[in-house]
C-alpha cells in the first residue's frame, strides 16, 4: 500500500499572521462559521420552550434538531461541488440570505410545520455555507503556514461556537424568549451579507469547468446521505430495532455504495475521480470522520456519566464541559504552530496520542464526585488533542488540490464532519444500552469509552500512512 508524502517537520518558525485586506477576508468568513456553530447548538436548551410555544408535543421535538441535521449533511457534497462550478462567493451569499431569512421565519413561528420548514432551509444553508466558506478560506490562503494559521482558528471558533451555543440558548430562553434563539442570527447574517461582497473574491470556474450538474451522481449521494444521517438519528434515539433506523441505514449504504459506480460513467462527475484517487483526501477524511466521532459521543457519554453516576443537574454537566471547550479553543490556536515545528503527520500523530490517553484515563472513573479531578484534566488535554487533529485533517483533506476543487474537497470534509458528529452517539448508546441492564451502567460507559479510545487509535495508525517528503 502506498503512502502519503505530506511536509514533514520544519525548523521551528512563527506561523505568519494574516494582516490586511486577508485580515478583513478572515474575519468574515470566521464569523460566518462561528454564526453556524453556534446555530448547531442553540436550541438543544430551549427545546421544551419550543414545544410549549408552537404546540410541538413532546414525542416530536426531536424533529427540530433532525429537521435541522438531514439537509446539513445531506446536501454538503452536492453544494460543494455547486460552489465549484457556479461561484463560491454566490453560494456563500444565497446560503447566509437562506439563513437570514429562515431564521427570521422560525422566530416567528407560531405552528409546528412553519417551525419545522424553518429547521429544513437553516440546515439547507448550513449546507451551502459551510463548504462554500471553507473553500473560500482554503482559496484566500497560499497552501503552508497561512492557511495553516487560519484554519487553526477555523476549528477553535467552530468549537467555541458549539459551547458557546449551548451557553447561549439557555440565557435567550430564560431572560427574553425561544424566539431570540433563531432570530439572533438575522443580524449577524444581514452584517456578513453586506460586508462580503466587498472583500470576497469570486471564484470564476475555468472554461472546462463550465459544465452541467452530474444529476445522477448528485440524486445519489444526497438521497444516500439523508437516509443514512436519518437512520442513524433514529437509532440514536429509538434503538435500532425501530423500523425507521435500520432499514433506512441500510438503504443508506446501499446508495451511498452504488455511488462510485455511478461517477465512473458520469461525463462530469460531482466529485471527479482523480479527487478520491488522493491518498490525502481518503485518508484525511478518515481521520476527521474518527476526530468527530470520538469527541463528540465522548460528550453524549460523560453526560451521561455526570447525570445519572454522579447525579449532576443540568447546569452542572454542562459547566464542567466548559474545561473541554477551553482544550479545544486552545488547541485550535495552538494547531498552526505544531504543524509548523512537527509537520501535519507529526501534528496528527502528537494531537491523536494525546486523545488516546486522555480518553484512555478516563477508564478509571468511578462513582464517587472525587473523580472529577480526573474528568476535568483529563477533558481538557483531550481537547487539545482532538482539536490538533481537526485542524491537520481539514489541512490534509484539502492539501494538493488546485483551486478548482476546493469546493468538492470542502464538500467533502463537511459530509465528513457531519456524519462523524451523527454516527458517534448512537454507536456509544448501543454499547451502553447493551451493557448496562446486566452490569450496570457506570460499567456501560466504561466499555463505551474503551471502544472510543480504540478509535482513536485507529484514527493515529491511519496518520501514521502519511509519510513526509524527504
Amino acid at each position: 500500500m502506498s503512502t502519503t508524502r505530506l511536509a514533514g517537520p520544519a525548523a521551528p518558525q512563527t506561523a505568519p499572521r494574516p494582516a490586511g485586506r486577508t485580515l478583513v477576508v478572515l474575519v468574515v468568513l470566521l464569523v460566518a462559521q462561528f454564526m453556524l456553530a453556534v446555530d448547531f447548538s442553540i436550541l438543544n436548551v430551549a427545546l421544551p420552550a419550543i414545544g410549549t410555544g408552537t404546540g410541538l408535543p413532546i414525542g416530536r421535538l426531536q424533529w427540530i434538531a433532525t429537521a435541522f441535521a438531514l439537509p446539513a449533511a445531506g446536501f454538503t457534497l452536492l453544494f460543494g461541488r455547486a460552489a465549484d462550478l457556479y461561484g463560491r462567493r454566490r453560494l456563500f451569499l444565497l446560503g447566509l440570505a437562506l439563513l437570514a431569512a429562515a431564521s427570521l421565519a422560525g422566530g416567528l413561528a407560531t405552528d409546528p410545520a412553519v417551525l419545522i420548514a424553518a429547521r429544513v432551509a437553516q440546515g439547507l444553508a448550513t449546507a451551502a455555507v459551510t463548504p462554500a466558506g471553507l473553500a473560500l478560506l482554503t482559496t484566500a490562503f497560499p497552501e503552508g503556514p497561512l492557511r495553516e494559521r487560519a484554519l487553526g482558528l477555523n476549528g477553535a471558533l467552530m468549537s467555541a461556537g458549539f459551547t458557546a451555543g449551548a451557553v447561549l440558548g439557555g440565557v435567550l430562553t430564560d431572560l427574553l424568549s425561544w424566539r431570540w434563539a433563531f432570530l439572533i442570527n438575522v443580524p449577524v447574517a444581514l452584517a456578513v451579507l453586506l460586508t462580503a461582497p466587498r472583500v470576497l473574491a469570486e471564484s470564476r470556474p475555468d472554461a472546462d469547468a463550465r459544465q452541467r450538474l452530474d444529476l445522477p451522481g448528485a440524486i445519489t449521494v444526497t438521497l444516500g446521505l439523508l437516509a443514512a444521517v436519518l437512520g442513524l438519528t433514529q437509532a440514536g434515539r429509538h434503538g435500532w430495532t425501530h423500523p425507521t433506523a435500520l432499514p433506512v441505514l441500510l438503504l443508506g449504504a446501499a446508495l451511498l455504495g452504488v455511488f462510485p459506480a455511478v461517477e465512473r460513467r458520469a461525463a462530469a462527475p460531482l466529485v471527479p475521480p482523480a479527487v478520491l484517487r488522493r491518498p490525502t483526501v481518503r485518508l484525511g477524511n478518515l481521520i476527521g470522520l474518527l476526530a468527530f466521532l470520538t469527541e463528540t459521543s465522548l460528550v453524549f457519554l460523560l453526560t451521561l456519566y455526570l447525570q445519572e453516576v454522579l447525579d449532576f443537574s443540568a447546569l452542572a454537566a454542562g459547566l464542567s464541559f466548559g474545561v473541554l471547550g477551553l482544550g479545544t479553543v486552545l488547541g485550535g490556536t495552538l494547531a498552526a504552530r505544531a504543524i509548523a515545528r512537527l509537520g501535519t503527520r507529526g501534528a496528527l500523530l502528537a494531537g491523536g496520542l494525546a486523545q488516546a490517553a486522555a480518553t484512555g484515563a478516563l477508564l478509571l472513573l468511578g462513582p464517587g464526585a472525587g473523580w472529577l479531578w480526573l474528568l476535568l484534566p483529563a477533558t481538557f488535554v483531550g481537547g487539545v488533542g482532538n482539536m490538533l487533529v481537526i485542524v491537520g485533517f481539514m489541512v490534509t483533506a484539502t492539501a494538493g488540490l488546485p483551486d478548482r476543487e476546493q469546493g468538492t474537497a470542502a464538500g467533502l470534509a463537511t459530509m465528513t464532519q457531519q456524519i462523524g458528529i451523527t454516527l458517534g452517539t448512537p454507536v456509544m448508546s448501543a454499547i451502553v444500552t447493551a451493557a448496562a441492564p446486566a452490569h450496570g451502567i457506570l460499567t456501560g460507559i466504561v466499555l463505551a469509552v474503551l471502544a472510543n479510545t480504540a478509535l482513536v487509535l485507529v484514527a493515529v495508525l491511519a496518520s501514521t500512512r502519511l509519510r513526509p517528503r524527504s
